[in-house]
């Protein structure tokens, strides 16, 4: 009688996420270190919040349905509670402040690093996963507190090696849209019609002035054949807003003028003004012109609870998307000033104002510009030609280590020429071998892969390559660190 057919799970990821690789990490922790450095440099200090918070506490995306589940994943704990994953950072420092409000030291200045996950359709380059690197200054109420976060990232994008020209920052005031929004007509506690509107105008670089319009309007329906509904303005109401954030002024007198006649007489539009004056005297008092940092009027980001202040930072150089179209980059960070977010708390209104970076999205852009974000420390691999006496072999491994050296020793039972294949594919930079002969000379062979690599492109395979055995050299087992040391160059001149 036959067995019966197991059931076997698929090998398979669920959509909207990915595996890593070792390159991907190590430019990932090159590029993270860039960026703690920088926000050290400005006095903040590190927190940690969990990945799981109370889903009231996290006060979006919530639907008023049994399972609250749309924007954030969400599960029911043994207590009958809804938790969620944080869809962004903001939200559970908001949480952290008001829970520890008396007790810290203010203005509170922290940064944080971690993942984010968000229930929404994946797409090119668009993970339902990701990682973020947020700083924020609560309890601040004045505008030096966004210059300060407007100043530091664009410290951090030329630290990452981006020049000027290569990004640009773009900054608002999402005051001055709700005086166009007020208006227009749209009360500001209309929560449901303008969050719509928000999420609309946020999707312009995508969509279009054409995409946009039909968003404020009755709605719009995409590639898929997914609609989205709209605001349900009227051709004067969308009208009025899109000319704030699409200005046909031809210079910047022209587009001031455009604006205070867009806002009318709402006072939080004049307030909006005012801010912005003060934020760019300040960046102007401190060299960040606007070939760093740019008014625009089109920049709103989509979350509802900003309150002020709002920027993005864009890259502006070209770069081949998934479909091999030249396109420009787009946004790697943003952020605002989010007065009311610990208020849903306490209920008395503490100003905070924030940045977050895409670390993956930054991440592919510096490598499409070419530019260098760590390969990992250079690995040694130690062969094992005996393996009765494999002791040798992790020997000479634990010398490299404790001189600061990456190195393993072979632990698979293969023979020496898969052995070379298997550090070959580990991308190693140097390979250690050390035969019978070797040993009764007190001698090692250093193959050095990395040049190999490349005397290998002259020659039809590999395998011709290593069969002519170039850049080898036999050493003194006794200064088998110092060697290994003087091959690896620089990368290792300064380990102990």
């Amino acid at each position: 009688m036959a067995e019966p057919k197991q059931n076997r799970p698929k090998a398979r990821l669920p959509r909207g996420f990915r595996d890593r690789g070792p390159a991907e990490i190590a430019a990932e922790r090159a590029v993270l270190e860039t960026v703690r450095r920088v926000y050290e440099g400005y006095g903040f200090s590190p927190l940690e919040t969990p990945a799981f918070e109370y889903t009231d506490a996290l006060g979006k995306f919530l639907p008023d349905v049994d399972r609250p589940n749309e924007g954030v994943f969400s599960l029911r704990d043994d207590d009958g509670e809804w938790l969620s994953l944080r869809y962004d950072l903001t939200a559970p420092l908001a949480r952290y402040v008001a829970a520890n409000f008396q007790n810290l030291t203010k203005p509170f200045r922290r940064y944080q690093l971690g993942p984010v996950w968000r229930n929404e359709k994946p797409g090119p380059g668009r993970f339902r996963e990701f990682l973020q690197f947020d700083a924020d200054t609560v309890g601040s109420a004045s505008p030096s507190a966004d210059a300060e976060l407007l100043m530091m990232l664009s410290d951090t994008l030329e630290a990452l090696g981006l020049q000027r020209g290569d990004y640009i920052i773009k900054l608002n005031n999402r005051k001055l849209l709700d005086g166009v929004l007020e208006a227009s007509g749209i009360a500001l506690d209309d929560r449901v019609r303008r969050g719509i509107v928000l999420r609309a105008i946020d999707k312009l670089d995508r969509l279009g002035v054409e995409g946009v319009t039909a968003l404020l309007a009755d709605g719009r329906k995409d590639e898929s054949g997914d609609f989205t509904k709209g605001a349900g303005l009227s051709a004067d109401q969308a009208q009025r807003i899109l000319a704030f954030v699409a200005p046909d002024a031809k210079d910047e007198e022209a587009h001031l003028n455009q604006i205070a006649t867009l806002v009318g007489t709402s006072p939080i539009g004049a307030a909006g003004l005012n801010e912005l004056e003060q934020i760019v005297k300040l960046l102007s008092a401190c060299d960040y012109g606007p070939d760093r940092i740019l008014f625009d009027t089109g920049v709103v980001r989509g979350l509802d609870y900003y309150t002020g202040a709002v920027f993005e930072a864009q890259l502006t150089f070209p770069v081949q998307n998934e479909a091999g179209e030249t396109v420009v980059f787009g946004s790697v960070a943003g952020g605002g000033r989010y007065d009311d977010l610990v208020s849903r708390f306490t209920g008395q209104m503490v100003p905070a104002t924030g940045v977050s970076i895409g670390v993956s999205r930054l991440i592919s852009a510096l490598a499409s510009r070419g530019l260098s974000v760590g390969a990992g420390e250079p690995l040694v691999v130690v062969t094992v030609m005996d393996k009765a006496d494999a002791a040798a072999s992790f020997k000479m491994v634990a010398e490299l280590r404790a001189a600061g050296l990456r190195a393993e020793a072979y632990v698979g039972t293969a023979k020496f020429g898969d052995q070379m294949k298997y550090a070959d594919r580990r991308g190693a930079a140097i390979a250690v071998i050390e035969g019978g002969d070797e040993r009764a000379r007190g001698e090692v062979t250093l193959k050095d892969l990395a040049l190999g690599a490349e005397l290998a492109k002259a020659v039809e395979s590999r395998a011709a390559w290593t069969a002519e055995r170039q850049a080898q050299v036999s050493v003194k087992r006794a200064d088998l660190v110092a060697e290994i040391k003087k091959l690896l160059g620089p990368t290792s001149a300064g380990k102990a």
